[in-house]
């Protein structure tokens, strides 16, 4: 008996000891729990903030922002590019290609920014708005920044209300409102991930990229949307995304705001973006690039310039560093390309420069692309009988592939030039040895030519070639 009475005791005190020791494991997981808890009430304290911001703000910001994005479709190519009926019926070759982007309400009586290659080449614009159809008419289009801008006949429509890119910081938090995958009226959230990035994706004569960077999803369709603030407001038009997939892929990137905004008030009034040219190329500057001669790698190395341009009348020489335009810093090749896109020919800036150790402060006046300080005009002549458009060579473009004239074909739409084959883009400067100086020079010279043709000219890539053929 006594022997079962120990037994007990000690499964009573040994239960005891197990609840005890148990109870004070339990009490330090707990107080650790708490603690972790309570060792982070700036998060906690973050997520709730967070939460509401995003509750209010966002859904206000998608409210102000959402009607004033439009859905754009476009059709290129035409139904006579059919090689004959039955392939129309068959095999559904009909030559059509139908694509769709976004854009973005400018102001209420109709006018709307998008991309350029949303609707480049197009046949056939339509806008869609509140389930209402529009055919719109292509006002003017800006391929150095990838815009233009189209035209519906409407009246009393919700423009956006325009922000300011430059007091944009990076980590703020932003929206992509836009139409993805045919998807219309999506919005994203992220932050401004980095400014003034230059990606080299605009594939223009004269390419200006200063594009904001953002984690916002961007995707197909989505360019020409908007990319707006907490508040609303638009501080940029969403044109590119960085993906070997061709979707999202963490990097979206927008044209700011402000030069959007000189673009678009360009084009509704002069039909054409007047630039504005220093008349110098610049490059960035790294370790490895004039280090000696600029120990804090500030500004820009120049790396040509025109001696009848403003630069070269203001004295600025190759291998200077330009390190401010009217005050405002430039510490990339992008940055200069933006302050100066701000500008029209004939407005004179300061500019603050280096050589050696030397800094030189001046004013010039800055030109327009023929070296004039007068509004450019949108000049294309159109020939009929050689089935294609023609521009003169700008001054600018004539010093810089070191040629004394030039014409460039601007499109082919078919006739003598699209039977040739000669490339959209191509640069004649003569023809049979006759220097090419105007369009209607250049169909003349075709016009009588007879036996072997020879035309000389400059390509896309910028070299010297010529076509050689036997009419």
């Amino acid at each position: 008996m006594k022997k079962y009475l120990v037994i007990g005791g000690c499964s009573i005190l040994g239960g005891l000891m197990g609840a005890y020791i148990f109870d004070q494991i339990k009490g330090k997981n707990e107080k650790i729990y708490i603690s972790n808890d309570s060792a982070m009430p700036q998060f906690q304290s973050m997520n709730n903030g967070a939460g509401s911001f995003g509750t209010e703000n966002f859904v206000k910001a998608s409210a102000l922002s959402t009607p004033s994005v439009v859905y754009i479709k476009t059709v290129t190519g035409s139904d006579q590019d059919a090689s004959n009926w039955m392939d129309y019926f068959f095999n559904n070759r009909s030559g059509q290609e139908i694509n769709s982007g976004s854009g973005v309400i400018y102001s209420q009586n109709g006018y709307i920014v998008t991309n350029n290659h949303v609707i480049n080449n197009a046949s056939k614009i339509e806008v869609i708005h509140n389930k209402r159809t529009y055919s719109a008419k292509i006002i003017g289009t800006d391929p150095s920044t990838d815009l233009a801008v189209v035209k519906i006949e409407a009246n009393n429509l919700p423009a956006i209300k325009l922000g300011n890119s430059k007091s944009i910081y990076v980590g703020e938090w932003v929206l992509a409102v836009g139409n993805p995958f045919n998807l219309t009226s999506t919005v994203t959230a992220g932050i401004i991930s980095a400014k003034g990035r230059d990606i080299n994706v605009v594939k223009s004569r004269f390419p200006l990229e200063s594009f904001i960077q953002t984690d916002a999803a961007i995707n197909p369709g989505n360019s020409g949307g908007a990319l707006v603030n907490i508040n609303g407001e638009l501080i940029g038009v969403n044109t590119a995304i960085l993906s070997r997939t061709g979707s999202y892929t963490g990097y979206g990137f927008a044209v700011p705001i402000d030069i959007v905004d000189k673009v678009v008030k360009d084009i509704i009034e002069y039909g054409i973006v007047q630039k504005a040219f220093l008349g110098v190329n610049v490059s960035d500057i790294n370790a490895e690039i004039d280090a000696e001669a600029n120990k804090d790698l500030s500004g820009v190395i120049v790396t040509f310039v025109d001696k009848e341009g403003a630069a070269g009348k203001l004295g600025i020489q190759k291998g200077d560093i330009i390190l401010s335009i009217n005050g405002v810093l430039v510490n990339s090749k992008s940055e200069f390309d933006e302050q100066i896109s701000y500008y029209r020919p004939g407005d004179k800036v300061k500019v603050l420069f280096k050589r050696e150790e030397k800094q030189i402060e001046g004013a010039t006046t800055l030109t327009n692309i023929d070296g004039g300080t007068s509004v450019v005009k949108n000049e294309v002549y159109t020939s009929e009988l050689l089935g294609a458009d023609f521009e003169k060579v700008s001054k600018l473009e004539r010093d810089k592939l070191r040629i004394d004239a030039g014409v460039r074909i601007v499109k082919i739409t078919g006739g003598l030039m699209g039977r040739l084959g000669i490339e959209e883009g191509f640069i004649v400067t003569a023809i049979n040895t006759t220097k090419i100086t105007t369009p209607q020079n250049l169909e003349e010279e075709l016009k009588k030519a007879r036996g072997r043709v020879t035309i000389e000219g400059i390509s896309t890539q910028g070299s010297r070639g010529y076509y050689s053929y036997f009419f």
